[in-house]
């Protein structure tokens, strides 16, 4: 789950993390009292999206008067921000965060990512931070540096001394360190960014960005955190998709997918893309799936408008390809489906399950192997560029 900077930078001050002073406005007028009476001037007004690159798309702007408060929300609240962390998507910015400008000594880059490959946490600093930050990844990785953490022993002593040392810090980066790392592990986190980490001419360490992104499967933890959930902010047929225990990732294609296990989802999008085609979503149902669920997930395919053709690829384990194959007739008998569906059934009750699909009267295309499932959506495929010629 991810989480707006506002809400970022409040969990930063609960764990001593130091951050600009500054309050979050839904209209202008409310901009125009948060920057008299709480940041003064000159301030920052910033688009509050799940979305990084804000500056680069217009949602970012620096204010020296009242008057240039006011003009800077009046072009945020209600712009349209799409950058490549949206995957094209474009998001409507409803609410923004008026902060205190900050006087930037020099800039800097830390976060703490759940590193899967190396099962640890790792800590990734650079002394050039920015808005730049993955190019010079790229072109100059001497820049970047990492350590790796282990849960099992926590932060040690040495290694974040050789990280501030390598980034020419004190006691204040170790100590704030310490703090971001706590946060990470009591909230289950599964990033924490700061981009950039100032330095003041004071000295003075200050997160003047933040970015949160939290593991779903511990929200239950942190029922705080799961209350700072945006659902205005996620695709509408994820949040659906969530009401149901489904998981559902949208995508850009449009051949419908639904399958039982993510190993099977990821190589059923393979499938997709072999026939020439592209995957219109990620849907697992999971091996546990009812009659009702499965019914629930293809009402969810057919609610992208961008599906025109439907590939069910079921290995029948837990989830009996009977009970699967009753749940599909029920949804496409009620919805009245004038789209091909391709079904493969493998497994426990697979034959049962080809014999409902076979005789339930309606225009299933049941296929016995991947090969033939390739054969199939290509086939549809051509169909239906020829109808539309």
């Amino acid at each position: 789950m991810k989480i707006h900077e506002y809400q970022a930078k409040e969990l930063f001050r609960q764990y001593n993390i130091p951050v600009p002073d500054g309050k979050l406005a839904v209209t202008t007028e409310e901009s125009i009292e948060i920057a008299k009476n709480i940041t003064g001037i000159p301030c920052v007004v910033k688009a509050q999206v799940h979305s990084g690159a804000r500056g680069k798309a217009g949602g970012i702007k620096f204010a020296c008067t009242i008057d240039e408060v006011k003009e800077a929300a009046n072009q945020i609240i209600g712009m349209e921000i799409s950058s490549i962390q949206t995957a094209g998507e474009l998001k409507k910015v409803r609410k923004i965060l008026i902060e205190k400008a900050a006087q930037i000594e020099k800039e800097y880059y830390l976060s703490l990512v759940l590193d899967r490959s190396n099962e640890c946490i790792t800590i990734i600093a650079s002394t050039e931070g920015g808005m730049d930050i993955e190019e010079i990844a790229k072109k100059t990785p001497e820049f970047i540096f990492k350590v790796n953490v282990d849960t099992r022993t926590g932060l040690e002593q040495t290694k974040i001394t050789e990280l501030a040392e390598k980034l020419r810090l004190d006691k204040g980066f170790i100590d704030l360190l310490k703090d971001l790392y706590r946060l990470f592990i009591e909230k289950d986190c599964s990033l924490v960014e700061i981009n950039p980490l100032i330095r003041t001419k004071e000295g003075k360490l200050i997160a003047l960005d933040a970015k949160i992104n939290f593991d779903d499967n511990a929200l239950y933890r942190n029922p705080d955190i799961a209350a700072m959930r945006d659902v205005e902010e996620e695709n509408p047929l994820e949040v659906e998709a969530s009401k149901y225990n489904l998981n559902y990732i949208k995508l850009n294609g449009t051949v419908g997918c639904m399958v039982n296990g993510a190993g099977l989802a990821m190589a059923t999008m393979d499938i997709v893309k072999l026939a020439g085609a592209e995957p219109a979503n990620f849907l697992d149902v999971g091996g546990g799936a009812s009659a009702q669920n499965i019914e629930n997930a293809f009402k969810l395919l057919m609610s992208d408008k961008n599906v025109n053709l439907v590939f069910i690829n079921i290995f029948g384990g837990i989830l009996r390809c009977d009970i699967l194959a009753e749940g599909i007739k029920s949804a496409v008998s009620s919805l009245n489906v004038n789209i091909p569906v391709i079904v493969r059934l493998e497994g426990t009750n697979a034959e049962i399950g080809r014999k409902i699909l076979n005789e339930s009267g309606l225009k299933f295309i049941v296929c016995d192997s991947l090969n033939n499932a390739v054969t199939l959506i290509k086939d549809a495929i051509k169909l239906r560029d020829m109808t539309k010629k």
